[in-house]
């Protein structure tokens, strides 16, 4: 029998721990390997793909998952549904969740967004739709970023009374400091164009394109040698690198 200290909090963790989706027996994500190319596809459309505590444990499952294997040479970070991520699960957030719980959240977060460049192997994103906050975040941090022409990115926490402040930072590290400033202070979404022009992702195409294109990425770098793309990611030039620090950015 579990044993619950506070009742609201053992409520709370029992009822937001598990999505519909893992409810109903689907995973959260989704991991499938060939050829060198591991593909991870957020799986909870019912909740427009929301980094729940539960979706970033499966997520960090499916990132580690014998990732020094020779095997592994590209991870592609995909989602199902018109939205690639919500950010964080508000409903997670609620004062009686409690702060413990809070913490939990946000400490796994952390090292999710952490993983992605240390890892040992490349990250592309495989942006199909809107990714927001702390999914504008996951974008921001991974090494590449394919987007289809329908795709948006917002940090939009000002309009419900939060700060997308370690959203912020991944963004700044990605675009402009003035372009960050104005997505994070109006939380108005940029598009695809824009968020090619002010160097969040790598390319943009159209949607019917955009699982050829990743494919033909992560081929690329498998013919590479795995050892000199993992020396090369890890290059302390790459470390914080956005146009606010001397490095050039990409314009169009």
């Amino acid at each position: 029998m579990l044993r619950i200290m506070r009742p609201f909090m053992g409520e709370c963790r029992a009822r937001i721990s598990l999505s519909a989706t893992a409810c109903m027996g689907e995973r959260l994500t989704l991991r499938n390997q060939e050829n060198g190319i591991r593909t991870i596809v957020l799986n909870d459309v019912r909740t427009r793909n929301a980094l729940s505590l539960a979706m970033l444990e499966s997520l960090r499952e499916d990132l580690t998952f014998q990732c020094d294997s020779p095997d592994l040479r590209v991870i592609i970070l995909a989602a199902n549904g018109p939205v690639f991520c919500a950010g964080h699960d508000l409903k997670e957030l609620r004062p009686e969740c409690g702060r413990d719980f809070h913490v939990k959240v946000f400490k796994t977060c952390s090292e999710v967004i952490q993983l992605l460049s240390q890892l040992p192997v490349p990250i592309v994103a495989k942006v199909q739709g809107l990714a927001t906050a702390a999914g504008c975040q996951l974008v921001a941090s991974c090494d590449m970023a394919l987007a289809s022409e329908t795709a948006r990115f917002a940090t939009p926490g000002l309009r419900v009374g939060l700060f997308c402040s370690t959203p912020g930072v991944a963004l700044a590290r990605s675009v402009p400091r003035k372009v960050a400033l104005e997505m994070l202070l109006t939380g108005e979404p940029i598009s695809a164009d824009d968020a090619l022009r002010h160097g969040l992702v790598s390319r943009v195409v159209p949607l019917e394109q955009l699982n050829s294109a990743v494919e033909n990425v992560a081929r690329r770098v498998c013919e590479a040698s795995r050892e000199v793309v993992s020396l090369e990611k890890r290059q302390p030039v790459w470390s914080g690198c956005s146009g606010t620090n001397g490095f050039p950015v990409r314009t169009m």
